[in-house]
């Protein structure tokens, strides 16, 4: 079924993106042994391989499930374990809770998981997952609204949602996942999450702003320092929480977060405690801070990577 796959060649290698069509169980162990291989919390497991296949949206349920595979050394696509580097995950769901499922605008999909193998995470391939997603979701489903959750210290997902497809932040909810553990997360530090919402028709149409000058004017809610901190692979350069000012009243507000906060929760998770609080005392001011913010109407409008010199820094833009 052709118009369930999409060839993309990057960075000299050939990747098959395919709506997963399989009625054997056993083609869906891999879903689950790469998502935990990436999440690393063998606790918060997708169903059963059976339950898997029964949920796919080509059989009796209303899921969504699109592998990623690189081409063998021998150039043909092995859709195997060994081959697949990335997934992505979703199933549909409904807005209005009393409309339920009686009217077709009041669908939408739920994407719950999207991931990408660690060996290939420079090759954009996050990016294309979704926008494969969004083509077979208009094309076959007919839904034009998506919605999931990041969370909002993460950049690089950041980046991927507001930036790139122009999607809303909707709420943010407090350790929306409570307890949730592994790879990318940590148990002391709670896992809060930004609600988004998709629209797949709407064109994205932000307002012209000069990140640079809002920069140098210190219109900074929240801004980051640099520490010299003891981390687990040893002696490194960590962001921490320089600045937290909620007082400032200008149309366009920045909120500063770590570049990489996967890499902050590995290093950090050691025993001293001035060390180990680092995330936890970003959690709970970038909390503090878009909430206050949502409360006085603010909204992210996007989301922006700024190099300067050897520096990275990352940046939300919030309009009143």
């Amino acid at each position: 079924m052709k118009e369930f796959e999409k060839i993309h060649k990057i960075k000299g290698k050939n990747f098959l993106f395919k709506v997963e069509s399989s009625g054997h169980p056993r083609d869906y162990v891999k879903y689950e042994e790469l998502r935990n291989e990436i999440w690393g919390d063998p606790e918060d497991g997708l169903p059963g391989a059976r339950n898997m296949m029964c949920t796919n949206f080509l059989y009796d349920g209303s899921c969504l499930f699109i592998a990623v595979y690189v081409e063998s050394k021998s150039e043909v696509f092995k859709q195997d374990r060994e081959h697949l580097v990335g997934f992505s995950y979703g199933f549909v769901g409904i807005k209005d809770k009393k409309v339920a499922f009686r009217e077709p605008d009041n669908l939408l999909f739920y994407s719950q998981y999207v991931g990408v193998r660690q060996d290939f995470q420079l090759y954009g391939l996050g990016i294309l997952i979704k926008q494969f997603q969004r083509e077979k979701l208009m094309e076959i489903f007919g839904i034009y609204a998506v919605t999931n959750s990041f969370d909002p210290l993460t950049g690089i997902n950041a980046y991927r949602n507001i930036h790139h497809f122009g999607m809303d932040v909707v709420e943010y909810r407090d350790a929306f996942y409570e307890d949730f553990i592994g790879l990318l997360n940590r148990v002391d530090i709670p896992c809060d999450r930004f609600l988004i919402f998709w629209d797949l028709k709407k064109d994205i149409q932000r307002p012209e702003y000069d990140l640079e000058r809002l920069i140098d004017s210190g219109y900074i809610a929240l801004e980051a320092g640099i520490e010299e901190v003891k981390g687990r692979s040893g002696v490194l350069k960590l962001e921490v929480v320089k600045d937290l000012n909620l007082d400032l009243d200008h149309e366009l507000l920045l909120v500063e977060i770590p570049v990489d906060f996967y890499h902050m929760l590995r290093e950090t998770d050691v025993v001293e405690n001035k060390v180990r609080s680092i995330p936890l005392e970003w959690r709970m001011k970038t909390r503090q801070v878009f909430k206050t913010l949502f409360e006085r109407k603010y909204k992210i409008i996007d989301f922006r990577l700024v190099k300067k010199d050897k520096s990275k820094r990352d940046f939300y833009i919030l309009q009143r």
